[in-house]
């Protein structure tokens, strides 16, 4: 019986240990999986929407200075690739984004704006809404911007676009979805202002002036 107990016992020992190893080598397996998944999905956070860094803000709208240097940091490139897209270079314009209106508020697809004033001195500009997405193959060809020759003006040289999911007058720039959140990407070509974004003035840049929602 003795001898018996004792073969049983370096069994156990070897069972415990074996446990153990097994155990370090789940919790080891555990954080891997769940340091990829954390990583992950920060980066998909991180370049989902606009650029995280390096912004200048001027009332509504936000500059972008560097989005297309050399020198970009690692998220700003990534977002131009996960866009598609080939950023305006330092000496060829300035990119600038608005998500708010000029109250501060989130713009939504269900309200109607009026996109009103002038642009910075370049030699052309357009203005988009940006993030539409791929368009369904049903859905009706709109339009997705204006450009600086195309826009109708007013006597004075000011402008006044509609943003605004039903039909309207004048220049009218179509909501791209139902509802949610809407950016708008004003691209300045051959401006002077892209090497001094820092002391860019909101009263150079068009406002954006909520005028109704669906109720």
């Amino acid at each position: 019986m003795a001898s018996i107990a004792g073969r049983g016992r370096p069994l156990a020992e070897r069972a415990r240990s074996l446990l153990r190893r097994t155990s370090n080598v789940g919790l080891f397996v555990y954080a891997l999986a769940l340091g990829a998944g954390l990583g992950l999905a920060s980066a998909d956070y991180a370049t989902r929407g606009g650029y995280p860094f390096g912004g200048v803000v001027a009332g509504s709208w936000t500059a972008w200075p560097r989005a297309g240097a050399v020198g970009a940091d690692p998220y700003t490139r990534a977002v131009n690739s996960r866009r598609g897209e080939i950023p305006l270079g330092v000496g060829e314009g300035l990119l600038l984004t608005a998500s708010q209106d000029s109250d501060g508020r989130a713009m939504d697809a269900g309200c109607t704006y009026a996109v009103a004033g002038t642009t910075p001195p370049a030699r052309a500009w357009t203005l988009t809404v940006a993030g539409r997405g791929p368009r369904p193959a049903d859905a009706p060809l709109l339009r997705e911007g204006f450009t600086s020759t195309e826009i109708l003006r007013e006597a004075d040289g000011h402008f006044v676009i509609a943003l605004a999911p039903e039909v309207q007058p004048g220049n009218w720039l179509p909501m791209p979805r139902a509802s949610g959140p809407v950016r708008l990407a004003l691209r300045l070509y051959d401006t002077p202002v892209a090497a001094s974004a820092g002391t860019l003035d909101r009263s150079a840049l068009p406002e954006i002036r909520r005028t109704g929602c669906r109720s």
